[in-house]
């Protein structure tokens, strides 16, 4: 724990009423998100007629496409204006989300709602780790980060659980989006009465940086410009740019699961309790396994982790393209969580390792960029690939997608836990 004259302290114990209060509103956040998993991919096909699955997957399209865009300018206007107003922003711009989902007249207001669910989880969920991130301090990241995810997927699986429930007792609307409504109530009070801004946390880091190093030297890696951070992030830092590509097709598959998995389900004649089961499985595996994942990664190093990640999600995703089977498919979907648990907040505490604190707001933004902009992506290529050729074979691509970005990491990216590799800013 770092202690200042400024009466800011770092570290998870210092500041665990503020942490702990951070983990539940990303529980929040990711029960929003969650109400959408096991209801939407149904009430697609079964309410609104659509069989194109590229058409179908328009609403994983819009969401990942604003959510990595806003995800970006969620880090530079951390920087600028604080991370609370952020979050505020984001809680405010959720309020009509489960409204639209539930007086849907046509798919347009789906998609439409997608792009505001985009911009709501890119301020919410980067503000969220960013001051997470500021509040840890540089020792805890790995475990800060598993926190943090785990509450926020936690929360999308039980919500994916109990909409699955409400949708077979209920109907698809409008039970389980009110569900949603109460999370954006809550999480809307919680951030404007009780979050405290942390954006003086990250400076106080910033200047304990400053005292251990070379001032002139530092001073140059500590004023990167929004150009260089982009750069370095996506393409010339290697453990930063391996960071971002694996970030992407980690949320390439998760689109596919997102969009496609239900619908996969479906055709095998499951109930939609059951679809909600497995669909809540993998997310739920996901959550309790980062628990244990983000603090192994303080401990073991971050590299090793998301390569085995990586390999995981693939063998699952292979799994599922050949099980016709409840009991096959529930395995395969808790591979799948085991692997993106694995990779989920050790990507995250390995840009902190690596990012400057002047700029890691920043990076992160652009990390989550790439990241979520797998969403998009994998619903294009999932979407084209299962009209032409079918669901399985969409499926196959994307763990063939999965198995060669984990050997990238591999061959690329080196050790960013600082007790392994001195830090490096560009």
């Amino acid at each position: 724990m770092n202690r200042t004259r400024t009466g800011v302290r770092l570290g998870m114990r210092a500041n665990l009423a503020q942490f702990s209060l951070l983990v539940a509103v990303n529980a929040l956040v990711g029960g929003v998100l969650g109400q959408e998993r096991t209801v939407l991919p149904l009430l697609a096909e079964r309410e609104f007629g659509l069989t194109g699955y590229t058409v179908m997957l328009t609403f994983v399209l819009a969401f990942g496409v604003t959510k990595a865009t806003t995800n970006y300018f969620a880090g530079t206007w951390s920087d600028r204006f604080g991370r609370k107003p952020v979050l505020v922003a984001g809680w405010l711009i959720a309020i009509p989300v489960p409204l639209m989902l539930i007086a849907a007249p046509n798919w347009g207001w789906v998609i439409a709602a997608n792009v505001l669910l985009g911009i709501n989880q890119g301020l919410t969920w980067s503000t969220t780790v960013i001051m997470k991130i500021d509040l840890a301090g540089p020792q805890r990241r790995g475990l800060a980060m598993g926190l943090n995810e785990a509450a926020g997927y936690g929360a999308v699986a039980l919500t994916a659980l109990v909409t699955g429930y409400l949708a077979a007792r209920y109907g698809l609307r409008p039970a389980p989006f009110l569900l949603g409504a109460s999370y954006v109530a809550l999480g809307l009070g919680l951030s404007t009465l009780l979050v405290r801004e942390t954006r003086d946390h990250a400076h106080v880091e910033a200047t304990n940086h400053r005292s251990r190093a070379d001032g002139r030297h530092d001073h140059l890696h500590a004023g990167l410009t929004d150009r260089q951070v982009l750069a370095h992030t996506s393409f010339r830092e290697p453990a930063l740019s391996s960071a971002s590509q694996a970030g992407m097709v980690n949320n390439l598959n998760d689109g596919l699961a997102w969009g496609l998995f239900p619908i996969l389900f479906a055709t095998a004649g499951l109930s939609v309790d059951r679809i909600g089961i497995l669909t809540a499985l993998y997310p739920a595996v996901w959550g309790v396994g980062q628990l244990a994942t983000g603090a192994l990664s303080d401990k073991w190093g971050r590299k090793h982790l998301i390569t085995a990640g990586m390999l995981t999600q693939a063998a699952a995703l292979g799994l599922t393209a050949t099980a016709d089977t409840f009991l096959v498919w529930a395995i395969a979907a808790a591979l799948l969580g085991l692997g993106t648990a694995l990779v989920y907040p050790t990507l995250l505490a390995a840009i902190g390792d690596v990012a400057h604190p002047a700029w890691r707001a920043r990076s992160v933004g652009v990390y989550r960029f790439w990241r979520d902009g797998g969403f998009a992506i994998g619903a294009l290529i999932a979407g084209i690939v299962a009209d032409l050729a079918g669901l399985r074979a969409a499926v196959w691509v994307i763990a063939a997608i999965t198995a060669a970005s984990g050997l990238l990491v591999a061959a690329r990216m080196y050790e960013t836990l600082p007790r392994h590799q001195p830090r490096s800013y560009g």
